[in-house]
Formats: C-alpha cells, sequence, structure tokens
C-alpha cells in the first residue's frame, strides 16, 4: 500500500469537509490468464495487487453530496435523492452508478463525501474502475450499516458499470479486487462463483507490468461487440453461454456465422482449456509450461479474438525472444494498457532496460514497469 497516497487522500478530505474520513484500500488486479472468458461464464485466473484506489468517505452535514477526483484535479456535486447517468462518461458514474445499484436494493443512501486517489493509472487494464466501485460499496456499506454481504457488494459494482458505464463487464475484476488474499490467486469459476485459492509463487520468478501508455478508443465499443458476437453463437446453439459450448458444437454453425466470429469464439474455448491446464501447471510448479500458456493465450487474444494493438504485440515478440522471460500475454480489455511477464528474478533488470530502450526507439515514446506484489482484497485502513 503507498502510504503517501493514503495520506494525501486523509489530508485533503480533512481540509475540504473538516472532519475524520472512513480510509478504504481496494486493490487494482491482474489476471494471470483467463482473458475475455468471465462474461461467457468461463474460468479465470486473476489476483488483487498492493496498488489501487484510496477512498475517503464521510456523511455529508450538508443537503448535497460532493465527490472530489484528486488525481484529474475534479469535484462533481449531487444529492442522493435524484441520481441519473451523466452523458459525459467520466469517473462520476462509477460512483453514482454504485448509490443506484444499493438504492435498488431498497437501502436509503444519504448524503455524503467521497475524495478518492490511486497509485494505478486508468486505462492500464489494471481494474481501476472496479476497484473505485469496491471501495464505493464497501465504505458505504461500512458508514450506514447496510449489511451486505461481499457478493452482494460485487454484484452492486458490475451492475453499475453495466447500467451507468455502459460497459458489459464480467464478474471477475469485482471479485478479485473484493477477495484477493496476500500471495495468492484465485481460479475462479464465473457461473458458479466458486474459487480456490491457489500459491502464486514460482520460486526464482516474478511477475512483472509493462503498461504501453496507450489506449486505443475501439476499447470500450470493440468489448461490447466481442460480447455480442459470443452470446449470439450461444443463442444459436442454444447454450447459456460459451463456457458449454465445445469445439465440435461449433463446427456444427460454422456455415451460419463469418469465419472472424468463429475465430472469435473458438478464442474462448480455447482460452477456458488454457486456464484449466495453467492451475495443474501451477500445482505442480511447472514453470515453463504455464509460461507457454501465457504465450499462446497472447497469440489468441492478438489473431483470433483480435483486441490486441501493435503497441502490445511488439512488447511480447520481443519478450518471447529473450530468454529471461518465460512468458508474456497482454491483459485487460485490449487495445492498450499492459502486458504481464513472468520473469528470472536474476535476469529482470537485464531484460527491462533492454525493453525499455526497444520500445521508446520503436514508438517514440515510453512504456512503464510496474513491479506488484500479490495482496489482500477490499478493506478498511
Amino acid at each position: 500500500m503507498n502510504q503517501s497516497v493514503k495520506e494525501q487522500v486523509q489530508q485533503e478530505f480533512l481540509n475540504y469537509f473538516k472532519i475524520e474520513p472512513l480510509l478504504i484500500f481496494s486493490p487494482g488486479r491482474i489476471n494471470l490468464i483467463g482473458e475475455h472468458t468471465d462474461y461467457n461464464e468461463g474460468y479465470v485466473f486473476p489476483a488483487a495487487i498492493d496498488k489501487g484506489i484510496y477512498t475517503a468517505i464521510q456523511q455529508s452535514k450538508t443537503d448535497k453530496s460532493t465527490l472530489v477526483a484528486l488525481d484529474k484535479n475534479e469535484q462533481y456535486e449531487f444529492t442522493t435523492n435524484s441520481i441519473s447517468p451523466l452523458t459525459t462518461n467520466g469517473w462520476q458514474n462509477y460512483i453514482l452508478g454504485v448509490v443506484s445499484e444499493i438504492q435498488k436494493k431498497g437501502k436509503t443512501i444519504p448524503n455524503f463525501n467521497l475524495v478518492f486517489s490511486g497509485d494505478i493509472p486508468f486505462g492500464a487494464g489494471l481494474s481501476s474502475s472496479a476497484a473505485l466501485e469496491n471501495s464505493v460499496v464497501f465504505g458505504l456499506n461500512e458508514l450506514l450499516q447496510l449489511q451486505l454481504t461481499k457478493h452482494e457488494m460485487i454484484f452492486i459494482s458490475q451492475k453499475a458499470e453495466h447500467n451507468f458505464v455502459g460497459v458489459k463487464c464480467g464478474i471477475m475484476d469485482q471479485y478479485a479486487s473484493m477477495f484477493g488474499q496476500k500471495n495468492k490467486a484465485m481460479h475462479l469459476d464465473c457461473k458458479t462463483l466458486e474459487a480456490t485459492i491457489h500459491s502464486a509463487a514460482f520460486e526464482g520468478y516474478e511477475f512483472i507490468l509493462i503498461n504501453t501508455n496507450v489506449k486505443h478508443s475501439l476499447a470500450d465499443s470493440a468489448y461490447n461487440k466481442r460480447r455480442a458476437v459470443c452470446e449470439n453463437i450461444s443463442k444459436l446453439l442454444n447454450k447459456p453461454s460459451l463456457r458449454d459450448v465445445k469445439d465440435h458444437d461449433l463446427n456444427t454453425i460454422k456455415d451460419k456465422i463469418s469465419l472472424e466470429e468463429y475465430e472469435q469464439a473458438l478464442y474462448v474455448i480455447q482460452e477456458n482449456k488454457r486456464t484449466l491446464q495453467a492451475v495443474k501447471a501451477l500445482e505442480i510448479d511447472n514453470v515453463s509450461n504455464f509460461g507457454n500458456l501465457l504465450f499462446e493465450s497472447h497469440k489468441g487474444l492478438s489473431e483470433q479474438y483480435n483486441v490486441s494493438c501493435l503497441e502490445l504485440d511488439f512488447l511480447v515478440i520481443n519478450a518471447q525472444k529473450n530468454p529471461a522471460v518465460i512468458g508474456a500475454r497482454m491483459m485487460g480489455g485490449g487495445f492498450g494498457g499492459c502486458t504481464i511477464n513472468l520473469i528470472k528474478t536474476s535476469k529482470k533488470g537485464a531484460f527491462l532496460t533492454q525493453i525499455q530502450q526497444e520500445y521508446a526507439q520503436e514508438f517514440k515514446q515510453n512504456c512503464a514497469i510496474y513491479e506488484v506484489n500479490l495482496s489482500n482484497g477490499t478493506q478498511i485502513i
């Protein structure tokens, strides 16, 4: 946890509202493997990280609520008795959506004040949005004694994103951020919400994130389009989701769908298998097999699901050429954000220096390196 961000949020809240706030830390997440499978009721393998969103919250003494986004140097006022999404889709909708979804459960939310900041950048594919949503629902639950369970809270966060932000996200990001455990990854079945917890440490190796520092504007619309393709194919096959579709099922409707749609559905089916194989590799400490699955996952995301971009492909291709890197892939929605890399600890320095130089040369801008530790989920500080 970043002490300075926490202190800054606390101090700013005191400056603005002259009262001690409740402080919440809600982590971002990485996903080891299992990308774009969550909204298909498939398998994912996420972990919470020690970077995230710090939120200070307290009831308001006035007839309005004030939200302060420190990183953006912006504030927004509203009243909790009349909430609707802003058409300019900004950070406010994540918070307003959470309040609205809690109210739909018949809970009364009085006006409140909130200040937040983070040490994960928006758009890096580390789920700052889920971290923000979770911090708000968790904070309000504590503050107002709403008696929501953690499971109820993650669905409130997810629905906020569906109904106020307009991104039809799966449940993985909210789940990982809420339920994370230190030094552990969660193999989550997105259909049953059952998770098995695995120690996620390979001796002598570590996970490092490399941020492309780009976010192509395609991201949200392409995400919703991919989701629509997956739902359409499930319907054609009379299945609840692609989770229940096998390769041979898909072949029976090959002539009814485009080649592009076929490849996208096939990617999801194969990625589910890879995620199950990755768990087995972790259990028997087979680092090279685990790494190969990451490379295969990226190939599928890039060539079949078509959600990669030049910058992400460049980082993975160059990682694959380097013997220090056992596995790498793009992570998150795509079209920018981060790659996750499994690197030999003893050789990480030389590799990271080299990749930064090559990336700057190729794209005339810098990539960013994040060293992350796996952490506990959303919590009161």
